[in-house]
C-alpha cells in the first residue's frame, strides 16, 4: 500500500560510512563497500534480531483480494512471521481478513487491525462492523479506520472523520487511528487531532529518492510528522523498498538496495526507539495492477513463503 508524493530528497548530504561502521551513521550503509553475500549476512542478522512489526496480507501465489482465504493459510504464514516480529498489521476486516487478528493473537502477536474504506458505503459499513466485533472480542490492540483513502480521494476528510469518531465511541479504551502518507498529518490538523496515535506511511522510494539518501529522507518524514503530532506517539505504519521492477525517478529496485534499506530502517528504528511496521511480509503479484511491475516485489518473503535475501 504505497503512496506517492511530491517530495524533495535533493537537499540531503550523504555521509559515507566506512566498512567497519555499523549502520547507525546518519545516512546508513554504503552498499558499494559490501559484497552481496555480506549484505545478505547483515540482513539475516537484522531479521533475527527481532523487530516491531510487519504489514501482512494473507494472499498466496496467484491469489488476490476477493479470493477465498483459509484459516490454514493464515496460520502457515503466521508460523513464518512470528519468530521475527511482535506486531502484525492488517488492512481489511472482510473477505476472510477478519480471521487474521484472532489467529495472530493465538500465535502471541499484537495486532494493528485495519478496516479498508473506500467509496462504497455498504462495504465501509461491513468493514467497520467487523472491526468493532474483532476489537470487542479482544483481538485488536490498535485499530486503523481506513488506509490512504484520502490519498486515493475516495472519501472527504469530513467523511473519514465521521467514521473515526464513530469507532472511537464504540471502542473506548482502544487506540483508534487512520493510516496515510506522512504529509497528510502535516497538512490536516483536524485529522491529526482525531487520531489517538499517528500512523504515517513513509516511502522514500515513491518520492523518487536515491537509495543513498533514503534513510535521511525517511528520518525527515518522521520528524515532520512528529512536529505536527503535538506530543502524540508517531508510528511508521509502512516503509520498504522493492527488489525488482522498473525505476521510479531516482529510486532503483534491486536486491542490494532492498537489503540496504531494510538494514538501515530497522537499525535506525531500534536505536531511536521508533515503532515501525515494515512493508511487506510476502510478495503479492496482484499489486502490479496498481503499482506496475514493482508492486509484486516488496516482500521479505516471496509469494510461496520463501525468505528471499539469504546466502
Amino acid at each position: 500500500m504505497a503512496s506517492k508524493d511530491q517530495g524533495n530528497s535533493n537537499y540531503f548530504i550523504y555521509l559515507v560510512s566506512t566498512k567497519n561502521d555499523s549502520p547507525n551513521t546518519l545516512a546508513g550503509v554504503n552498499t558499494s563497500q559490501f559484497s552481496l553475500s555480506e549484505l545478505k549476512a547483515k540482513f539475516d542478522e537484522s531479521l533475527n534480531r527481532g523487530m516491531h512489526g510487519i504489514s501482512f496480507s494473507p494472499y498466496m501465489d496467484n491469489q488476490s483480494p476477493g479470493d477465498p482465504i483459509s484459516e490454514d493459510q493464515i496460520q502457515s504464514r503466521m508460523e513464518i512471521l512470528k519468530p521475527h516480529f511482535r506486531w502484525i498489521r492488517t488492512f481489511s476486516c472482510t473477505e476472510g481478513n477478519e480471521m487474521i487478528p484472532e489467529i495472530a493473537k493465538k500465535n502471541g502477536l499484537k495486532t494493528l487491525v485495519g478496516a479498508w474504506l473506500g467509496a462504497d458505503e455498504k462495504k465501509n459499513k461491513l468493514e467497520i462492523e467487523n472491526l468493532i466485533k474483532i476489537s470487542r472480542a479482544g483481538f485488536s490492540d490498535t485499530v486503523a479506520v481506513g488506509n490512504e483513502v484520502l490519498y486515493r480521494e475516495e472519501l472527504t476528510e469530513d467523511e473519514l472523520l465521521a467514521y473515526i469518531e464513530y469507532v472511537k465511541k464504540e471502542l473506548p479504551g482502544i487506540q483508534v487511528s487512520y493510516v496515510d502518507a506522512y504529509y497528510e498529518f502535516c497538512n490536516r490538523p483536524k485529522l491529526t487531532a482525531a487520531c489517538d496515535v499517528i500512523l504515517a506511511n513513509c516511502y522514500p522510494f515513491w518520492e523518487g529518492c536515491q537509495l543513498e539518501y533514503s534513510l535521511l529522507y525517511m528520518r525527515d518524514m518522521y520528524h515532520r510528522v512528529l512536529k505536527a503530532a503535538g506530543g502524540k506517539k508517531v508510528i511508521i505504519s509502512e516503509t520498504g523498498w522493492p527488489d525488482t521492477g522498473g525505476n521510479f525517478n531516482g529510486s532503483k529496485p534491486s536486491t542490494e538496495n532492498a537489503i540496504a534499506y531494510f538494514i538501515n530502517a530497522q537499525t535506525w528504528a531500534m536505536e531511536d526507539k521508533v515503532d515501525m511496521f515494515y512493508f511487506s511480509s510476502f510478495d503479492e503479484g496482484w499489486k502490479t495492477v496498481d503499482e506496475g511491475d514493482v508492486g509484486a516485489s516488496w516482500g521479505l518473503w516471496d509469494s510461496k513463503g520463501n525468505l528471499k535475501f539469504i546466502n
